[in-house]
């Protein structure tokens, strides 16, 4: 049977198989030694560093594993000798035990199943990066626009600020949720739609900081190498492993640089808390609300960092992580290279002791217990008792606790009072809305600012006489229900509700809308218009039906643009001489009454019927062809 490793030499397959299952063990190590040196590092760019050098020696690794097992002819896979006699008990159990190896080789035939598995995940990666590149270009050509002459002048003016001199396009597009760099050689900066009009300027300017970072420090060049490792080494979670936290880090690390160019880091904190609702970005670019939110947040505004004892716990982890591979090593090289069993006529008492004693000193010692601390390690424990005596930071958290809890805020979680204090909800604007009647809860205070609702704003409503609860000042909020909107519904003769108001705006009802029916004779309800609205009926719409001789009501009109009846299908039955009313016209278009059936109908000799006869004719199915039936 043909199959994808016919074309390898047998050695060259054998080597690639043994390499395959080295990596297994040399990944974990350099993992986790990349882990404990990551642990031990303090800023983002350093931990990116190590991270993205331990990548690349995961890579080299099976690739200089590959060359020394073929250089030295390939790992052995042949059975030794067994003793031919046995005169003593010691010498017999250690020929048992190398014949226990030699029954092993022979599973090792599984060897070439193993590195046919293995090309075709690198295939079928290999057609998924291919096809997500192609994508993404496509994406890019079809959709994607140049932006505003305003806006390039900022994006170039940050770009001058960060030093960058290289050419870079700037992209509007509507494909995107959220702001991302792609390219390497000519890079494009893409900023979707939603970002242009949900974040403010200062957010806008953060973000777009944010990605021009990626390209300064060329990381999609690194995205890169990321995926073709991933592509390569795909069975190995811990290649997944540090994919993952080279990501974070290069995430931590263009929030750094946008945070110092461009400051305030409470509104780059709001801006990321947006658009984790806009995760819709390409595997392939580099796009602002990548990695955890949560933790991002937190450390952009200074709230939290790595402990001592977390700090403790990685480096434990790692150097257990790294004592176990080295042990799974030596193990499998055991099996790759076990030791040959020589003649019992040629082993002496004396050389199977000699033996056994030189085994002895070459077994690798246990590692030292990790139980003794370092004298770094001790202060570094001793730091967090002794930090509330030098630096008493909870005063300022405390103020702003007192603060709430003084405008009548009482108990909130530790997530509540983070996100109140990202959306900047001050005790002077919970008094604003106490003083309106408003006692909103701690989510529905966060809603509220998030979506813009001030105490301005519920003055403005209240003057024009309504008084919407919570829950409706903030759904009028996000569909943008403004007091322009109100007075134009009421100067065309409309006094809708709170939540018919919502519903006409959703709809896109608007006064023009309205003075058009009204223009048309109509006089609907707000119902009536919200429904009118939804199905597409429009003034022109209305003026063709009724140039027709047809006077439909609004429930009519609604039911007429529900059965898809046109004015182009009423000139059609009217043209064959039907006279007809409007439930005769819906009812027609309801039973697939149309002019190519009229007309079949009197090939068949049919002629003069009523539409209601016709209809009868539809129902009963004789004029339809058995391929029909």
């Amino acid at each position: 049977m043909t199959t994808l490793t016919n074309w390898l030499s047998p050695s060259a397959m054998h080597s690639l198989g043994w390499t395959l299952l080295h990596f297994l063990w040399q990944g974990t190590a350099v993992a986790a030694l990349a882990a404990v040196l990551m642990t031990l590092c303090q800023r983002a760019s350093s931990r990116y560093a190590l991270a993205v050098g331990a990548l690349g020696l995961m890579l080299s690794t099976p690739v200089a594993t590959f060359f020394v097992l073929t250089s030295s002819g390939g790992a052995s896979s042949t059975s030794y000798p067994v003793a031919e006699a046995q005169p003593t008990a010691s010498l017999n159990m250690l020929e048992r035990s190398a014949v226990g190896v030699s029954r092993l080789s022979p599973s090792l035939d599984t060897l070439p199943w193993l590195v046919e598995a293995w090309l075709l995940g690198v295939a079928f990666l290999s057609l998924r990066s291919a096809g997500g590149f192609l994508l993404l270009e496509r994406e890019r050509r079809r959709h994607s626009d140049p932006v505003s002459n305003r806006l390039l002048e900022l994006c170039q003016a940050l770009q001058r600020q960060l030093g960058l001199n290289r050419v870079i396009r700037y992209c509007e597009c509507a494909w995107l949720q959220a702001p991302a760099a792609i390219g390497w050689f000519r890079p494009i900066v893409l900023l979707p739609v939603t970002a242009l009009t949900g974040l403010s300027d200062e957010q806008l300017q953060l973000v777009i900081v944010h990605e021009l970072a990626h390209i300064q420090r060329l990381d999609p060049f690194v995205n890169v190498f990321q995926i073709a490792v991933e592509t390569l080494l795909f069975y190995h979670p811990a290649v997944w492993w540090l994919n993952k936290r080279i990501r974070t880090e290069r995430e931590h690390c263009c929030d750094d640089v946008a945070v110092s160019l461009c400051g305030n880091p409470v509104e780059y904190a709001r801006a990321l808390t947006l658009m984790e609702e806009w995760r819709s970005a390409p595997a392939l670019a580099m796009a602002v609300n990548r990695g955890p939110l949560s933790e991002r947040i937190v450390r952009v505004l200074g709230l939290k960092s790595i402990g001592t004892d977390t700090r403790g716990m990685g480096l434990t982890g790692g150097l257990l992580c790294l004592t176990a591979a080295l042990v799974a090593g030596n193990a499998l090289l055991g099996i790759a290279y076990p030791r040959p069993v020589v003649h019992a006529s040629q082993v002496s008492l004396a050389h199977f002791a000699r033996g056994a004693a030189d085994d002895a000193q070459s077994t690798p010692a246990p590692p030292a217990p990790a139980a003794k601390p370092s004298p770094a390690r001790a202060q570094a424990r001793a730091t967090p008792a002794a930090a509330p005596q030098t630096a008493p930071q909870p005063a300022a958290s405390g103020s702003y606790i007192d603060g709430m809890k003084a405008a009548g805020i009482g108990e909130v979680t530790v997530d509540q009072l983070i996100a109140m204090k990202i959306q900047g909800v001050t005790p002077e604007y919970v008094r604003g809305l106490h003083e309106l009647g408003f006692h909103p809860n701690a989510d529905e205070l966060i809603g509220m600012r998030i979506q813009g609702v001030t105490p301005e704003y519920i003055r403005e409503v209240r003057e024009l006489g309504l008084n919407p609860n919570a829950d409706q000042i903030m759904a009028m909020r996000i569909q943008g229900v403004n007091a322009g909107y109100v007075r134009g519904l009421k100067d065309a003769g409309l006094q809708p509700g709170i939540d018919q108001l919502i519903s006409m705006k959703i709809q896109g009802v608007t006064p023009e809308y309205v003075r058009g029916m009204h223009e048309q004779g109509l006089q609907p309800s707000a119902d009536e218009l919200v429904g009118m609205r939804i199905q597409g009926v429009t003034p022109e719409y209305i003026r063709d039906i009724r140039a027709l001789g047809l006077k439909p009501t609004a429930e009519q009109f609604v039911a007429m643009r529900i059965q898809s009846v046109t004015p182009e299908y009423i000139k059609a039955l009217q043209a064959a001489g039907f006279k007809f009313g409007i439930d005769d016209v819906i009812g027609a278009r309801i039973q697939g009454i149309t002019p190519e059936f009229i007309e079949r109908a009197r090939k068949h000799g049919f002629q003069n019927l009523s539409l209601e006869k016709l209809i009868h004719l539809k129902q009963a199915g004789i004029l339809e062809s058995p391929a029909d039936i």
